[in-house]
């Protein structure tokens, strides 16, 4: 009689599961501010008598804005931490929501779109890298998928946000649209401030003994969490026989000097492939067009034949919908 042996599923930790869920709504505000401007446009537009011209810089311009912030964020984060460059984001995204919430022209509506896109930028670049430096290695793509999710929740909220507000005075409509998300930005930055900080950062300036408390609480296993910290340690440059709490550390190692001559000069083939098809993702994401299908999307559905205003803002939160709810659930991956 033969006898059957079902293995168990591995357990895994579910700290870095929760600290990837409150670090990725950190980007349910880009997905917002994009989902929000579609709408917003309608109005801001009567209001403030612009062109077709300045409606589109204003929505437009966002991508520029969010590059200025995403090209200073990796610097901020290795001066003062992945976790406080998250919350500073935050903190510029609030102040940016209030002033285009507040603008009494259109140069003061760019100045707010501006601040905003900065801190979208800001998250966007490092909420990725916390998550991917927190989570073990059993569930680092899993996890490092939470901010797609929290962008297209995002886009709904937005969607949703246009609808509830597009009753309301002219004057006073848009500008609750907008500046409602000031509210959540503030929250989810308080929020992120209970997290640990990243080991890897923790391991650049020196601080091996808080490291390896953090690899502790975010590794599946003790041996994991002494393997992660030995990696970090020879890409950091430190001697892994090295287990004193606090350590010096060669700045210009740590902070990645030379790291571009790497990536683009001299990539290695592993390298090479994984950067083209980094590449080659976002291009192809952009050159469909779908980012610009979900900011004009009341003006492609009032071509469709939709004439007022709600319908085609309620049009556009039945897309939002159905775009959030095609992503995978990934709630059954754990």
């Amino acid at each position: 009689m033969r006898s059957w042996v079902v293995a168990e599923r591995p357990k895994r930790n579910r700290f870095p599961f929760v600290c990837a869920i409150l670090v990725s709504m950190i980007l349910i505000l880009l997905g917002y501010d994009i989902g929000v401007m579609s709408g917003a446009i309608i109005y801001i537009k009567r209001d403030m008598k612009l062109s077709d011209v300045q409606i589109e810089i204003l929505v437009g311009i966002l991508s520029i804005y969010s590059l200025v912030g995403s090209s200073l964020a990796g610097r901020t984060s290795d001066w003062i931490g992945r976790r406080y460059t998250i919350v500073l984001a935050g903190g510029i995204f609030f102040a940016g929501a209030l002033l285009m919430g507040f603008a009494t022209d259109y140069a003061f509506l760019m100045f707010g779109r501006f601040v905003a896109g900065f801190s979208i930028g800001f998250a966007g670049m490092i909420a990725p890298v916390y998550i991917a430096e927190i989570s073990p290695a059993s569930s680092r793509g899993f996890l490092t998928s939470f901010p797609e999710v929290s962008v297209n929740v995002g886009i709904l909220l937005g969607y949703v946000s246009n609808y509830a507000f597009s009753r309301l005075p002219l004057g006073l409509g848009w500008r609750l649209m907008l500046g409602i998300g000031a509210v959540p930005s503030v929250v989810l930055a308080v929020g992120v401030l209970a997290m640990p900080e990243s080991p890897r950062w923790l391991v650049m300036q020196g601080r091996l003994g808080e490291a390896k408390r953090v690899l502790f609480k975010t590794s599946d296993s003790h041996s994991e969490a002494l393997h992660r910290l030995s990696d970090i340690k020879l890409a950091v440059g430190i001697p892994d026989h090295c287990n004193d709490d606090i350590v010096q550390v060669d700045k210009k190692k740590s902070q990645g000097e030379g790291v571009w001559k790497e990536l683009i000069l001299r990539p290695t083939p592993s390298v090479r492939r994984v950067l083209l098809a980094a590449i080659g993702i976002l291009f192809f994401h952009q050159a469909t067009g779908t980012d610009a299908v979900v900011l004009y999307s009341p003006p492609i559905f009032k071509t469709t034949g939709l004439k007022s205003d709600h319908q085609q803002l309620l049009a556009t939160v039945a897309v939002g919908s159905v775009k959030t709810s095609s992503i995978r659930d990934l709630t059954n991956r754990f």
